[in-house]
C-alpha cells in the first residue's frame, strides 16, 4: 500500500483539516509527491476542480498545500446540507441525488466502492496520501455505517493521529475517552495524539502530557499553539456562527461591509479576500436590526436552499430591512444564491430544493429564477460590463435567472477558459449600485475588488488603495502553517512511525 497517514478527531472543528493541510505542505517540502483524501465530507463550501466537479473546500486547500491540482477523487463524496435532515449528495464531483440522512445509509455499500475506487486511483499516482476523518472518530451510534474514519484507515492501512482541541476545554476527556472507546485494532492504528489550539506556556502542560501518555500508552506528538495570523480557507460554516464572529466597530474611516448570515449559507470563502483588506470591516449580521446606515455595502452570499431562505427572509423581518437599506441608496451585491434572492421570484417546479413551487424574493433586481434539474458546475473568466475589469471564478448552481425588463442590464460577459463562446451573466441596476452574479470568487480578482472598494472610498472621501495580492497570497500561508506545525510537532518521529 502507498504510505499514508490519517488525521482523526475527537469531534468536529478540532483541527483535523488544518493538521492535514499542514502535513500536506510538510511532506511536499520533504520531497514527497503527496495528495489529500477525505472519503466523505459535509460542507456547503465547495469548489470546482479541473475535471469540472465539486469537492469540499478543505481538500482544495490541502491539494494546494501539497502543490497539486484539486481532483474529485480527493473527496469522492460531498454532502451539501439543504435542510435539518437532508443533503444533496455529490459523488465524484457530480450530483448523485437528494437524500434524507436515514436513506443515505442504505447506499453505503455502493458508495464504499466508489470511495475505494477514488483512493486506489490516488494511491497509484502519489507517493504519500494524507487522509482526513470526519467529526468524532468514536461516535458509537454511527460506527456501523462509518466509511470515513477508522474503516477507511483500515482499508488504506493508514496509521492515525487523533486531534483534540484544548481551547474548548475537556482535552483529557476528549483524548482518553475517545481512546477507551476504540477497538483493539483501532488502538493499534493510532500512533498518538496532537493537541491543537493551546494557549499559554507549554511548560505548564508537561504534566498533562505525562498523564495522557500514562493513561493511553501512546505519545503526544504535538502541542500546537493557537494562532490568529495564518489565513487558511475555512470549510465549515461554524466559522461564521455568531459566537465565532463578534461584530467589529464600523466608522467613517473604514469600508464597512455587512454580510447577511443566511441559514443555509454556502461558499462564504467568497468574502475572505475582501475581509483581509486593511481598511475593511466585514461583519456577519444575524438580526435585521443590526443592518444600519453605517454600512457601505450589503452582501448576500450563496445559499444551499434558496427557496426556504427566501421564506426565512420574510418571516424574520430581513426582507423589509434589506429593501429599506437599498431604498436609502446603499449598495447591495448578491452572489449565486444571493443573486437569486435579489430578484422578483424563484420557481422550483421540480421540487429540487423545496415543496414550494414559487416564492416571492426581494424584488431589488428585475430577475426571475427557475431551479432546474441539471446543476451548472464550471470555471469561468471574463469581464465586468460595468467597469471593464477582468474577472475569474466558478459557478455552482441549480437555477437559471433571466432579466425580465429593460431596467436591468447584464453585469458580466464570461466564458469557460479556453473556449471562445461566451454569455452574459448577472444583473445590475442603478449604475451598479445593486447587482447580482452567479460567479463565486469574483471578489478574489484584485482589479474587480479594488475598483469596488475604491468606489466606496471615494464616496466617503477616503484615499484610494491598491488592492492586496488576493488569493495568490494563500500559497505563502501554507508555508507559514507548515512552519507552525513543524515547530511544535515531532515531525521526524511521526515520519518514522509511518
Amino acid at each position: 500500500m502507498t504510505p499514508a497517514i490519517m488525521f482523526l478527531g475527537t469531534g468536529s472543528d478540532v483541527g483535523k483539516s488544518i493538521a492535514a493541510t499542514a502535513f500536506c505542505r510538510i511532506f511536499k517540502r520533504r520531497g514527497y509527491k503527496v495528495a489529500p483524501f477525505k472519503a466523505q465530507n459535509m460542507s456547503n463550501n465547495s469548489y470546482v476542480t479541473v475535471e469540472g466537479g465539486e469537492i469540499g473546500r478543505a481538500q482544495v486547500a490541502q491539494a494546494e498545500a501539497a502543490g497539486v491540482l484539486p481532483s474529485v477523487h480527493m473527496n469522492p463524496i460531498l454532502l451539501k446540507p439543504s435542510s435539518e435532515q437532508g443533503s444533496q449528495v455529490i459523488l465524484q464531483g457530480k450530483v448523485f441525488g437528494q437524500m434524507e440522512a436515514f436513506d443515505y445509509h442504505d447506499h453505503k455499500p455502493e458508495l464504499k466502492k466508489v470511495v475505494m475506487e477514488s483512493y486506489a486511483r490516488l494511491a497509484s499516482e502519489y507517493e504519500m496520501i494524507v487522509l482526513e476523518g470526519a467529526g468524532s472518530c468514536c461516535e458509537m451510534n454511527l460506527k456501523k455505517n462509518d466509511l470515513v474514519n477508522f474503516p477507511m484507515a483500515m482499508s488504506a492501512e493508514a496509521p492515525c493521529i487523533l486531534v483534540a482541541d484544548i481551547d474548548r476545554g475537556g482535552v483529557f476527556a476528549q483524548i482518553i475517552g475517545s481512546y477507551q472507546l476504540m477497538t483493539r485494532r483501532e488502538k493499534e492504528l493510532t500512533l498518538g495524539f496532537l493537541i491543537n489550539k493551546f494557549r499559554g506556556d507549554p511548560r505548564l502542560f508537561s504534566s498533562g502530557i505525562e498523564y495522557i501518555e500514562k493513561k493511553t500508552g501512546k505519545p503526544v506528538l504535538g502541542l500546537v499553539p493557537f494562532y490568529r495570523d495564518i489565513h487558511i480557507d475555512s470549510e465549515d460554516s461554524v466559522a461564521v456562527e455568531e459566537h465565532n464572529r463578534p461584530s467589529k466597530a464600523v466608522g467613517p474611516k473604514t469600508v464597512n461591509i455587512a454580510v447577511l448570515r443566511l441559514p443555509a449559507i454556502s461558499n462564504f470563502t467568497d468574502l475572505e479576500t475582501v475581509e483581509r483588506e486593511p481598511d475593511v470591516i466585514l461583519n456577519y449580521l444575524f438580526r435585521p436590526q443590526e443592518l444600519s446606515g453605517d454600512y457601505d455595502l450589503l452582501i448576500l452570499p450563496g445559499t444551499k436552499n434558496v427557496m426556504e431562505d427566501t421564506v426565512w427572509l420574510a418571516e424574520t423581518g430581513w426582507k423589509e430591512a434589506v429593501q429599506g437599506f437599498a431604498e436609502k441608496g446603499a449598495r447591495v451585491l448578491g452572489i449565486c444564491g444571493g443573486y437569486q434572492l435579489l430578484g422578483r421570484s424563484i420557481k422550483d417546479p421540480l421540487g429540487i430544493e423545496s415543496g414550494r413551487k414559487e416564492v416571492g424574493a426581494l424584488n431589488l433586481l428585475p430577475v426571475e429564477t427557475i431551479l432546474e434539474k441539471e446543476k451548472v458546475v464550471r470555471k469561468v473568466t471574463g469581464v465586468c460590463l460595468s467597469n471593464g475589469k477582468r474577472v475569474t471564478g466558478y459557478e455552482i448552481h441549480m437555477g437559471r435567472s433571466d432579466i425580465v425588463n429593460r431596467h436591468g442590464s447584464a453585469f458580466l460577459k464570461i466564458h469557460v477558459p479556453g473556449k471562445h463562446v461566451g454569455w452574459e451573466d448577472g444583473c445590475t441596476v442603478d449604475g451598479g449600485r445593486i447587482a447580482g452574479v452567479y460567479v463565486h470568487g469574483i471578489l478574489d480578482t484584485s482589479g474587480f475588488r479594488g475598483n469596488l472598494l475604491n468606489d466606496i472610498r471615494r464616496g466617503k472621501g477616503l484615499g484610494e488603495r491598491v488592492p492586496k495580492q488576493g488569493r495568490m497570497a494563500r500559497f505563502h500561508q501554507y508555508d507559514r502553517l507548515a512552519d507552525h506545525f513543524e515547530a511544535h510537532c515531532d515531525i521526524e518521529r511521526i515520519i518514522d512511525l509511518i
